[in-house]
């Protein structure tokens, strides 16, 4: 199998589980094992972005009118800065712990326990949330949206999942499921943004070797998973509107259970 097949393959799981609650990275984590491709380590976060954009694509006159209406409008500075503020934790947090996240936790035992572990957490907190008073995602204020950013700090643990741990602890307080998945979208933005910008930096000189192979494959995956990510976004909202997370959550905590079953030591 080719490494510019595997590519394709690979920003396909991405463009497709960015933005559900089952972890995009874990999900490449094991894709990598399961196939025995031996992709840079800045793969898998790299191509996060691709899946990122398609939030600009599908929301582009909202985050422009915001732009525009910055000098003039509480409504959206407030906005803007909850979603700044929620970006901050996690980015401080990860930027600190990267090498041992990379070098101990990017393994498919603790995917396969994370993806589990959350797969319950999201059943408990479907039965046990408390009822919506923050209803639209521009009614989330800026104390809301640090904390939110904090729970974002979770998904520092591969298989956790990022948009997983923002609207589930949204959720919980007090925040609309579509509101919470969008609030999601938006702060994935300045979040995989940073983690680009951290990780390019930090792995130029390997991105650079091999005369720019591994820079071809990360765009190949960059591409497709943007393009994947666009059609996920709107088929993610109405799912999410009609029957909630649960069916995440099953899915989560089987194919934690058959990992398990397949990378548990012994």
């Amino acid at each position: 199998m080719s490494d510019y097949f595997i590519a394709i393959l690979l920003g396909i799981i991405e463009g497709l589980t960015e933005f559900l609650p089952i972890s995009s990275t874990g999900h490449l984590i094991l894709a990598e094992q399961l196939i025995g491709a031996a992709f840079p380590s800045t793969f898998e976060t790299m191509i996060q972005l691709g899946a990122v954009l398609a939030v600009v694509v599908l929301y582009f006159d909202k985050l422009w009118s915001v732009i525009i209406s910055l000098p003039q409008n509480p409504a959206s500075r407030r906005f803007t800065l909850a979603v700044v503020l929620a970006f901050f934790p996690s980015m401080g947090l990860g930027a600190l712990l990267h090498d041992f996240i990379k070098s101990v936790l990017f393994s498919p035992l603790v995917v396969s326990i994370t993806l589990v572990v959350g797969g319950f957490l999201i059943l408990l907190t479907e039965k046990l949330r408390p009822k919506p008073h923050v209803l639209v995602v521009d009614d989330i204020s800026i104390s809301l949206g640090l904390k939110i950013g904090l729970c974002q700090c979770l998904a520092l643990v591969p298989g956790m999942s990022r948009s997983g741990a923002t609207i589930i602890g949204a959720m919980l307080m007090g925040v609309e499921r579509k509101a919470a998945a969008e609030f999601s979208f938006f702060l994935s933005i300045p979040t995989m943004l940073g983690v680009f910008a951290f990780e390019g930096w930090h792995n130029r000189q390997q991105l650079l070797a091999q005369g720019g192979q591994d820079l071809l494959l990360i765009a190949i995956g960059f591409v497709v998973a943007l393009i994947t990510a666009i059609f996920v976004i709107k088929l993610f909202i109405g799912i999410v509107g009609r029957v909630g997370f649960a069916p995440f959550a099953y899915y989560r905590i089987a194919l934690g259970l058959v990992m398990l079953g397949i990378f548990w030591p012994g």
